[in-house]
């Protein structure tokens, strides 16, 4: 991630838009090279630390806009503060398949860093905003074994394209409908209300500051 912002940083005097969306879905627990369980790093500290890193240069255009990409696989989902590495999560078991329930916190973290990054960039033009792009066939979920492998190949006969996902990405990327609205939720271009454990301010404030800790970073933001 400092290797792309540094990259973007040196090509780009001007960033209008930033899209957070690259995600993994995992039915095992793994570690990257930092010692970090890799869903979380992928999903959430990745887009965490790219746009702190690329924040200043987005403030520069006082329309910029941050997009990321959530999942209403955040509903039932908590940060496990006291499970950061994902232990407890992958050892329970879901109807879902393994992994989704990690999977399900790291969306809830996306949404969680958009209110907390909407409410520190206020003020400065600068807007920030998630959306649930629907069920897609992406191939996300390639990882999964046994049953829960043929209901996702099942279900992907009935799942959206990957231009159809992302019609709702584009529209708060480029819309003027939403020109001004910033830490909000998004399904199929409509704002919507997230789960109670996604509204918590000061959750919200406390993955913030673990999430600095994680990726040993420091945004010069107003708190």
């Amino acid at each position: 991630m400092r290797r792309a912002a540094a990259e973007i940083l040196a090509q780009h005097s001007r960033l209008d838009v930033l899209v957070n969306n690259a995600g993994v879905f995992l039915t095992t627990r793994k570690i990257t090279e930092d010692g970090i369980e890799r869903t979380w790093a992928v999903n959430h500290l990745a887009p965490f630390l790219l746009t702190n890193l690329l924040l200043d240069r987005l403030k520069q255009n006082a329309q910029a806009r941050v997009v990321t990409t959530a999942s209403d696989a955040h509903v039932g989902a908590h940060i496990p503060f006291d499970d950061l590495d994902g232990t407890g999560a992958y050892a329970k078991r879901s109807v879902a398949g393994p992994g989704f329930i990690r999977y399900g916190q790291t969306k809830l973290a996306n949404v969680l860093f958009t209110a907390e990054l909407a409410r520190r960039l206020s003020g400065t033009g600068v807007t920030a905003n998630c959306f649930h792009p629907g069920l897609v066939a992406t191939g996300i979920t390639r990882d999964l074994r046994g049953v829960a492998r043929i209901t996702m190949r099942v279900m992907d006969a009935f799942s959206r394209r990957p231009r159809q996902g992302a019609e709702t990405l584009v529209w708060l990327a480029e819309s003027l409908e939403v020109v001004g609205v910033s830490g909000g939720y998004f399904v199929d271009r409509r704002r919507e209300v997230p789960s109670p454990a996604a509204q918590d301010i000061e959750v919200a404030r406390r993955l913030w500051d673990v999430s600095e800790a994680q990726t040993h970073s420091s945004a010069d933001l107003t708190r």
